[in-house]
């Protein structure tokens, strides 16, 4: 929820959940040089609060509910003197134009009992006693997708309080433990599973600022000596395609940049004894426009490959000999892109696993695209 007081500078404001009234949440206001102060505490749907001052109660209070789904609800109890009296109503706000609609007055009850058995109707009840002025806070609207607001309008309920006390409206002491309740789960915590857990988790996706550009999904596994013997194999995942290779070599893919969502050009594998050949088909058979990615599988002492990596996007030769493992993103064409990368594992060492998300269909790369793309953003 939201809450906005008016007239009440520098107030602090002390919210407390029912079950736990020894663990409050204190909020200080913001715009504490305004008319106005606003808070905005975390709060948990379907259990009740109560709301304290540190100084007098304020006579205008807007509570908003916000990022509430329809029938969503708490409920809450503010605190005000004894003898105050109360005007509140309920209305949709506007946002762009700041007008109100639909509004709702509310009408008191006798007991806390009959505010309960009539949470969806405009009722308040005020318990004299303790000072806590109890309302339900029920969204009446959908929301349109992730909007904090209904689609109708932000919810509001507007609470004025008259009263000529100039007293400290906390009453924690009175309200607990009158209004303690028992914790209790909204939603009962699953048995534990005892093998693996099919269909947990989330895809991976990627998160970017320009949502425009296709990506494509790239991963290394590359286990070490000791995994190798236990017959773990090596893989290069392409958007979502495994490509596995399990003897002593170097694996090599070429995937065109300008496809989406992929495609592979050449898929070679280099055994231990053709590594030698390797330098000159990197140099002379490499297609423009390519993504090339390359992974090695057991220890290669003399991997001879390091200069005709330098065209493809290495900064500078590097040293190669006597790796554990050696895996490189590489472009072949007239731009370097960021995404290039060499890495490299000590002796009879791995790199686990590694993963890239490679831009695709760049106009940096050479793509010629069939349409223009229509950017509203930009417009």
């Amino acid at each position: 929820i939201y809450v906005q007081t008016w007239s009440t500078p520098n107030l602090t404001m002390t919210i407390t959940r029912d079950e736990y009234p020894d663990y409050p949440m204190v909020l200080r206001g913001i715009n504490q040089k305004a008319a106005f102060s606003q808070y905005q505490p975390v709060i948990m749907l379907e259990k009740g609060y109560t709301i304290h001052w540190n100084g007098p109660a304020p006579k205008t209070a807007f509570l908003y509910l916000i990022n509430f789904n329809k029938n969503d609800w708490i409920r809450v109890g503010l605190c005000y003197p004894s003898n105050t009296s109360f005007q509140v109503t309920f209305g949709f706000l506007q946002r762009h134009n700041g007008s109100l609609s639909k509004m709702e007055e509310y009408e008191p009850v006798h007991s806390l009992e009959e505010l309960q058995k009539k949470q969806s109707e405009r009722k308040f009840y005020f318990d004299s006693s303790t000072g806590l002025l109890f309302l339900y806070l029920k969204a009446k609207s959908h929301r349109d997708g992730h909007s904090y607001c209904s689609s109708q309008g932000c919810e509001r309920v507007k609470i004025q309080a008259a009263t000529d006390s100039k007293d400290i409206s906390n009453c924690m002491a009175k309200a607990y433990p009158q209004y303690y309740r028992k914790p209790s789960a909204l939603k009962s915590m699953p048995s534990m599973l005892n093998g693996l857990c099919q269909g947990c988790g989330t895809h991976q996706a990627v998160f970017t600022s320009d949502p425009h550009t296709n990506y494509l999904p790239v991963q290394f596994r590359s286990p070490s000596q000791a995994e190798t013997q236990r017959g773990d194999v090596s893989v290069i995942s392409i958007n979502g395609t495994d490509f596995p290779f399990r003897s002593v070599g170097i694996l090599l893919l070429v995937v065109d940049a300008c496809s989406v969502p992929f495609r592979l050009t050449e898929k070679k594998v280099f055994s231990f004894t053709d590594v030698s050949r390797m330098e000159e088909y990197l140099k002379t058979s490499i297609p423009p426009r390519s993504v090339v990615l390359l992974s090695t599988r057991g220890q290669i002492k003399q991997l001879n490959i390091s200069d005709s990596l330098v065209p493809l996007g290495l900064a500078k030769p590097a040293n190669l000999y006597n790796k554990g493992s050696t895996i490189f993103l590489g472009f072949n064409g007239n731009f370097k892109p960021s995404w290039t990368k060499l890495y490299t594992s000590p002796a009879r060492q791995g790199l686990g696993l590694l993963e890239q998300f490679i831009p695709l269909q760049l106009d940096e790369y050479g793509c010629h695209r069939a349409g223009t793309l229509r950017r509203r953003d930009l417009e």
